[in-house]
């Protein structure tokens, strides 16, 4: 078993391989004057199952990159079995066409993946199921719900608490932690007039005196939580937090969600921390390094990934 780290998150693969115990492969992932992705590994892969760990967060289409050619590199080099290990799977939203004439973007990056030489793909809170299927290899879909739900009753011992979904298809990734923590669940009713804008109109559920907790897979421009954690304290919640897996925290995200009434908005580190994230007062970062550890273990042992959430 051999672990390659690509850019996007160094810290989260150096993670994963003390986890395991094992030294990341040495290689080399760097870029020529013109900026093409040039890879190089330095050690003897064949016949050996190898992880290459690369979250395709911003920016996107380079980290993109860097997968896939170091997925082409391994195969060549005869490697036995390559999974690309996603922990951010950009594109992820981009699961439909939208409109006439638009494109499916999940599904192109799917095949690139499975073209450039992967052999399975273990990534984590996919943005909507069905991504599993554009694949023809299998996948292995995560989930943060049983460390969340873990630090939540860590820091919320003896609250009254509510567990919210901030749009109606968050539902049942909120109902599975409301389940776990044996909470109610509330419903935030929103209309969005375009991409990146959205309007709270109203809260299914009473909130009032109750410590809230936003569910969600991706928190982007920030727009949407903290409009809701807005919604609730005005219906009366005593607090508001946000749970979030992905902090894809782009433009101004970080400095919105420090001046809105979240009390603490805790993502995970699929995606590497910006200087932004690091300073921020009421933003904080779960590692998901042992859980990533035990599924490739258990992908590497040919046993059950899916029983890690039983």
């Amino acid at each position: 078993m051999k672990i390659v780290a690509c850019n996007s998150n160094r810290p989260l693969a150096e993670a994963v391989a003390a986890a395991l115990n094992l030294p990341l492969t040495r290689a080399s992932i760097r870029r020529f004057a013109d900026m093409e992705v040039f890879v190089e590994i330095h050690e003897n892969v064949r016949g050996e199952d190898v992880f290459v760990i690369q979250s395709t967060s911003y920016p996107a289409n380079d980290n993109l990159m860097e997968l896939l050619i170091t997925l082409d590199a391994l195969r060549r080099a005869s490697a036995r079995r390559v999974t690309a290990v996603i922990p951010y799977f950009g594109y992820a939203r981009q699961d439909r066409k939208s409109g006439s004439r638009t494109p499916i973007s999940a599904k192109l990056v799917a095949n690139l993946i499975t073209e450039a030489g992967a052999n399975r793909v273990l990534t984590m809170d996919l943005h909507a199921g069905q991504i599993q299927g554009f694949f023809d290899i299998p996948v292995d879909n995560l989930y943060a719900a049983p460390l969340f739900s873990r630090d939540i009753l860590e820091r919320f011992e003896d609250k009254e608490l509510m567990v919210v979904s901030p749009d109606v298809g968050g539902v049942l990734r909120a109902r599975a932690i409301a389940t776990k923590l044996n909470c109610d669940l509330a419903i935030i009713d929103k209309r969005r007039e375009r991409a990146g804008v959205s309007e709270v109109m109203n809260i299914i559920g009473e909130v009032k005196d109750r410590d809230c907790i936003l569910i969600d897979d991706i928190v982007d421009s920030g727009g949407t939580l903290c409009n809701g954690a807005e919604a609730l304290l005005n219906n009366g919640a005593r607090s508001a937090s946000v749970y979030v897996t992905h902090g894809v925290l782009s433009g101004g995200a970080v400095a919105r969600i420090a001046a809105s009434p979240i009390k603490m908005a805790t993502i995970t580190d699929s995606i590497g921390a910006t200087e932004a994230v690091r300073l921020a007062n009421n933003v904080r970062q779960l590692t998901i390094a042992p859980l990533l550890a035990e599924a490739m273990r258990r992908i590497s042992d040919e046993s059950s990934v899916s029983s890690l959430f039983d």
